[in-house]
Parts: structure tokens; C-alpha cells; sequence
């Protein structure tokens, strides 16, 4: 039994076999891993993409999903007593919650797997799927050169946790006041895209747009990237804030169906911390 809370609890080889699940999901293996299993999911109603290939994945697998609002883990009762409760049924957990801290005392409880679905801190889920899809699309990935555009918040905080494990290199541009520590930040988002294979964003909060004018990415800065560069941007984005209409609409743009990888990355995860 494992526990998926950060990305840098895995090894870069445990990412690479979580890879080889996903493949052999693909092709139709490990239907059954979840026959008779009950996973508990506990997700908020914005939840689109996440929530939906978690449930269509328990599905797939044979397993059953029951969900329950994260406020349901912020009542007065202890965790200890509600994992200590929840795992007399449940086969698995799966937590978006704001507060890792909450999901880290459900993995130390628990006597069944905890996934982390999202945090305010990370989301390593989502960027498992993305080095996934990449890994189809460039080969080898980590020799890329990755640039994330946006504040320091969950999806750039992912993205240098997965830098930390895989390896490859990992520059921020951001405004001033909104950088991760310990990664190469810029400013400007013409200085920052020179060089860089995979540029990524996140959404901006309302109250920094304004902050972040300088690091908007659109084709003509993609054309200051490397040949053959990608914009993956990470939904839900929006157009004419962190990336213009037109990048959306060209050819840079990895395109809706990078996320189908979801599907599959979240059920190799699940089959992976039930091994």
C-alpha cells in the first residue's frame, strides 16, 4: 500500500512505472484491480476535469466511488476518528482539499491508500498526466527546458516538485512579489521564453492581472522559444488573462486531448498504491 500526497514522495522511477501502468491501462489491462473495492472521494462541486476521470476511471476499473463534500473533513470531529471509521469500508481515499495538512494526518491514520486530488500547494495528479502526455509527444521530457508563467501557488509549486524528482530544468515568469523560491525567475516574459521547450500557466487571480501584463503568453511569444515548443496551458485558463485568444487557436497549443491522459495516469495511480 502507498500513499500519492507529493510528487516528491515518488522516485523518478516511480514515476516511470506509474508511466507503465498507464500504458498497460491503455491496452485494456487491470480492468478488474478494483472489483468489489469502494473508494471514497471527497471533492467540491467546481470540479470538472479531476473528478470526472477520477469516477469514470473507479468505473473502469470495477471499482465503486462515493463522494462527499471536503467541508465534510473540517467538522469538529478528529481525523484520527474519521479515518479511523472511514477505513472499516473504504478500500481507498481520494482528497481535494485546500489544506494539505488535512490530507497529510488522513495518510498517517489510514490503513487504505490516500491520494491527493488538489491542494492550495499542489496538484500532483494533474501534473503526472501532463509529463505523461509529454513523454508521447518529446520523448525523452526531462531534457526539456520547462518555463511556468504564473504566481507561486499549487500548479508551479507541482511543477517544481516534479523538477525536483525528473530532473529537467524549471524557470518562472511571474511579477515581482508572486516567485517561488529556489527556481530562476523573470519578469519579462520575451527574456523568460528564449530557450524554453514547454511553456506552462496557470489562471491569474482577479487583483494581479494588472501585475502580471508583462507575462502573457501569445504566438509571437512562442515564437521566441525553442523549434517545436508547446503551450500547456493548465485549465481552467482564460483567454486574453494569462494566455491571448490566438495561442489558444494555434498550432503551440497541446490541445484538448492532452488531457485525456488523465483518465489514464489517475488509474495507474490507483493501481500503483494498491501495489
Amino acid at each position: 500500500m502507498k500513499n500519492l500526497i507529493k510528487l516528491t514522495d515518488l522516485s523518478a522511477d516511480d514515476i516511470f512505472d506509474i508511466f507503465c501502468l498507464a500504458d498497460d491501462i491503455r491496452l485494456g489491462k487491470h480492468s478488474g484491480t478494483l472489483s468489489g473495492k469502494c473508494i471514497v472521494m471527497f471533492f467540491p462541486k467546481s470540479s470538472i476535469r479531476t473528478r470526472l476521470s477520477f469516477e469514470k476511471g473507479i468505473h473502469l476499473l470495477g471499482g465503486q466511488s462515493v463522494l462527499f463534500p471536503p467541508e465534510a473533513l473540517d467538522k469538529k470531529e478528529d481525523i484520527k476518528d474519521v479515518c479511523g471509521y472511514l477505513c472499516n469500508w473504504a478500500d481507498m481515499i481520494i482528497v481535494r482539499h485546500k489544506d494539505i495538512n488535512i490530507i497529510e494526518k488522513m495518510a498517517e491514520y489510514s490503513s487504505v491508500p490516500v491520494i491527493n486530488a488538489m491542494t492550495d500547494v499542489n496538484h500532483p495528479c494533474e501534473i503526472l498526466s501532463d509529463m505523461y502526455a509529454l513523454s508521447k509527444m518529446r520523448g525523452n521530457f526531462a531534457k526539456d527546458k520547462f518555463l511556468f508563467c504564473g504566481k507561486r501557488g499549487n500548479i508551479g509549486l507541482a511543477w517544481k516538485e516534479a523538477s525536483e524528482v525528473i530532473g529537467f530544468e524549471l524557470a518562472q515568469c511571474c511579477a515581482k512579489g508572486y516567485e517561488m523560491e529556489g527556481v530562476v525567475s523573470y519578469n519579462d516574459i520575451r527574456t523568460a521564453a528564449i530557450g524554453k521547450d514547454i511553456i506552462c500557466t496557470d489562471s491569474l487571480p482577479a487583483d494581479a492581472l494588472d501585475d502580471f501584463k508583462d507575462c502573457r503568453v501569445t504566438s509571437e511569444i512562442m515564437k521566441m522559444a525553442n523549434e517545436g515548443a508547446v503551450l500547456n496551458p493548465c485549465p481552467p485558463f482564460y483567454r486574453g488573462e494569462e494566455v491571448s485568444d490566438e495561442v489558444i487557436g494555434s498550432p503551440y497549443f497541446v490541445g484538448y486531448e492532452f488531457k485525456k491522459h488523465l483518465l489514464y495516469v489517475q488509474q495507474a495511480i490507483m493501481v500503483y498504491c494498491l501495489t
